[in-house]
């Protein structure tokens, strides 16, 4: 649910918004709108195969047709990459010259965008706790989107969660790397610990149970604190005792900061030869 700040930002956005793509991310973005208070007859999704939740939507007045949009105020890209230049040939025809377009589509430029849709773009990078309004999101504007439009995106975005604008869109591809892909790193942290409670002695079951809430637990805690994550773990740390024991496994040579720097720079390297 969106704080009362973005709330009314949605509910004074005007005009029409289409939203291209309604997959797992457009679907957070549309249910975050909704949730907003955007209303929802000034929405139309463009996806050729909604699921049953978009599809429902239609009951409150959202449109699933883009005949019903003559044209679109703000016009947000929630496609696969591969396939955005396909669908810019369907979608053009109903963005204005001076429409406001979003785009959370990895590794697409700005320029690519707007070579493809026209209008004034912003370049976006979600993540996927999005969809429980956790997200973190950061943008980029163009040099023709107006302070008007860029606060329309920001209520967009903002309404999934938290949003960083930067002024380079060269950061994008870093970005992507911590942000957009980090949620995977999580997960992935969460398995190994409970793969390596198990090989420590631990059943199965319970082991995934320790590991599950232990990284949700921490992350909350490192949420809700305005402690640096150093502190909060120096906080756990007793010197000599079990925490210190494993720190110095991980904190050591070839230990988990050397790792991450790879694995990030492996990413961003990836997004620059996807870039389009």
């Amino acid at each position: 649910m969106a704080n009362s700040t973005t709330a009314q930002a949605l509910q004074n956005i005007t005009g029409t918004i289409a939203l291209v793509g309604a997959g797992k991310m457009g679907g957070a973005l549309l249910t975050g709108w909704l949730d907003g208070g955007l209303d929802a007859k000034r929405v139309v999704v463009i996806e050729p195969a909604p699921s049953a939740e978009i599809s429902a939507l239609a009951a409150e007045g959202v449109a699933l047709n883009p005949r019903q949009a003559a044209t679109v105020d703000t016009l947000v890209i929630a496609v696969k990459p591969q396939s955005f230049r396909d669908t810019g040939a369907v979608v053009k025809p109903l963005v204005g010259a001076s429409a406001l377009v979003v785009s959370i589509m990895a590794g697409t430029t700005i320029a690519s965008v707007r070579e493809v849709f026209g209008g004034a773009v912003v370049r976006a990078m979600p993540n996927t706790p999005a969809a429980i309004g956790r997200g973190i999101t950061v943008a980029v504007a163009d040099d023709n989107v107006s302070a008007a439009q860029r606060a329309t995106a920001d209520a967009l975005l903002r309404a999934t969660g938290s949003v960083e604008w930067v002024d380079d869109e060269g950061l994008m591809d870093a970005v992507t790397a911590v942000s957009g892909s980090g949620p995977a790193y999580i997960f992935l942290l969460a398995e190994e610990l409970a793969r390596a409670g198990v090989a420590a002695g631990l059943p199965e079951a319970l082991s995934a149970k320790l590991a599950r809430e232990t990284v949700a637990g921490a992350g909350e805690l490192l949420h809700r604190s305005e402690l640096p994550a150093s502190t909060l773990r120096q906080n756990v740390t007793s010197p000599g005792g079990t925490t210190a024991a494993a720190l110095a496994v991980l904190m050591g040579e070839n230990g988990l900061q050397q790792i991450m720097t790879r694995a990030i720079a492996a990413a961003t390297a990836r997004s620059k030869e996807l870039a389009k």
